[in-house]
């Protein structure tokens, strides 16, 4: 039997998943055991059954390695567990007034400087008193009782001193605030915040009952920066009419990186770049990635980056789920239902109750709770971003350099945000929309189950159906 390199491609990522995994039940040292594959390697080229179990075994150590060292960081936030500590930290989001009126904000590159000196890996969420504003790029140090936290943040500290030691102040920090305040000259309140929201994933300064809205409704991903930011930038670039490929290949590369940096590296965004840089890559050479791979490989290198995603991150499960539903799962019901390609829209539903079948198991096992107008609610929303994404971006641009004719240029953005925001707020009131119930892990995999074997049915049905269209074709004279 002969593997695809694709195959073996994959069977790595998986390896490397699994070995970030294990690794926090098994440590591993790999330098030895790198030595061992080393005169095996060659056996790759003839793609066997040996060569798959190699792929699996070098991925494998390669995510024990990599879980391993990360694991030294576990332990050590687990010494500094409810002890006070000092830290220096660069924020990594702008802050914004939380509970009891604290700034909070969350921080990155993170040193350890009483009791001890040392680095800490992974994020922190910080909050607490001593200075009115923290903005993205300042060198803060914090003084407060730390706690190991799980999900996106690895640990906390509330009710903390903070003191401001050095500004952040570069082009891109500069470039995104006078962006947010040429927003907030632009447009009133919720608009602007929400406008923000479309466009770079900002939502600390969105109201909570509009965030609770957009919860209640399933629309609350719209105002997450993701990869649907990213895929609608790259479409508009499509669409243009531009001299070559090498042109807009050049220009999607910058538009994809000026995000990544105004919206701060975030886990989603990066994942969707790394998405889309590969898919570029692919149609720029003329090569057609397979979607498989293509999460595979973003999973094993996000996950390599950092391990604190696999082993606590439910964002980037989520993800996960949400992009096997765009890229595989939809082309399928779109090839089932369409005998040609359907339009923007259409395909925009599409996506839509794709990306719902993928992340539904998990969040109901994780949150408990459905909402049963999500399907609704994205269908007559999710269409309008694009278009509110661009006509917000030109009221952003108005407020920030000419902002004597800004609400002239913002009254598109202005009627169309507030359409949008008043059909949430009418779904949202409506009786019963949300079903608190949850689901067991085993109920969870038999879901998933279901939905693999429907996929893999589907799949043999398209081929078959083309291996008869291929066959009608030869007999035609």
């Amino acid at each position: 039997m002969r593997f695809r390199r694709t195959t073996l491609i994959t069977a790595l990522c998986l390896g490397v998943l699994l070995g970030i995994g294990l690794s926090r039940k098994v440590s591993l040292i790999p330098g030895i055991y790198a030595l061992l594959l080393i005169p095996v390697i060659p056996a790759l080229l003839r793609k066997n059954i040996f060569a798959m179990l190699l792929v699996l075994a070098i991925g494998l150590t390669l995510g024990l390695w990599r879980g391993s060292v990360y694991m030294q960081n576990v332990r050590e936030l687990q010494r500094l567990a409810g002890r006070e500590v000092t830290i220096d930290a660069t924020a990594s989001t702008d802050s914004f007034y939380g509970k009891r009126s604290q700034v909070q904000f969350t921080a990155g590159n993170i040193n350890l400087i009483y009791p001890y000196k040392t680095s800490l890996a992974g994020s922190f969420k910080l909050s607490g008193f001593g200075e009115k504003m923290i903005y993205r790029g300042d060198r803060v140090r914090i003084t407060g009782r730390l706690f190991p936290s799980r999900g996106g943040s690895q640990a906390t500290i509330a009710y903390s001193k903070m003191e401001r030691i050095k500004p952040g102040s570069n082009i891109i920090y500069d470039t995104t605030r006078n962006f947010n305040a040429g927003m907030q000259n632009a447009l009133p309140e919720p608009q602007a915040s929400f406008g923000l929201g479309l466009l770079i994933g900002q939502r600390n300064t969105l109201p909570a009952d509009i965030t609770v809205a957009l919860t209640a409704v399933g629309l609350v991903h719209i105002v997450a920066v993701s990869g649907y930011n990213l895929t609608i930038i790259i479409r508009g670039v499509g669409r243009l009419k531009l001299g070559s490929r090498y042109q807009k290949l050049l220009l999607s590369l910058a538009l994809i990186a000026s995000f990544v940096l105004m919206t701060g590296f975030s886990a989603s965004i990066v994942r969707a770049a790394i998405v889309s840089v590969l898919s570029l890559w692919a149609w720029y050479y003329g090569r057609r990635l397979r979607p498989i791979v293509l999460i595979g490989v973003t999973a094993a290198l996000t996950g390599l980056w950092n391990p604190y995603y696999v082993w606590s991150d439910i964002g980037w499960y989520l993800s996960f789920l949400a992009f096997f539903g765009v890229l595989v799962i939809a082309p399928v019901i779109a090839a089932r239902l369409f005998n040609r390609p359907p339009g923007l829209l259409t395909m925009v539903v599409i996506e839509s109750l794709s990306a719902e079948i993928m992340t539904l198991p998990l969040i109901l096992m994780t949150f408990s709770q459905l909402s049963l107008i999500a399907l609704a609610a994205n269908m007559l929303i999710v269409p309008l971003v694009p278009l509110a994404m661009l006509l917000s971006a030109a009221a952003a641009a108005a407020g920030a350099v000419i902002p004597q004719f800004a609400g002239w240029i913002a009254f598109p953005a202005r009627i169309l945000l507030t359409y949008m925001l008043d059909v949430v707020h009418v779904l949202a009131g409506l009786p019963s929309v949300f079903i608190r119930r949850g689901i067991s892990l085993p109920y969870m995999l038999l879901l998933y189950g279901f939905v693999v074997v429907a996929l893999t049915a589907a799949y043999r049905k398209l081929s078959k159906d083309k291996k008869s269209r291929a066959a009608g074709l030869q007999i035609t004279p």
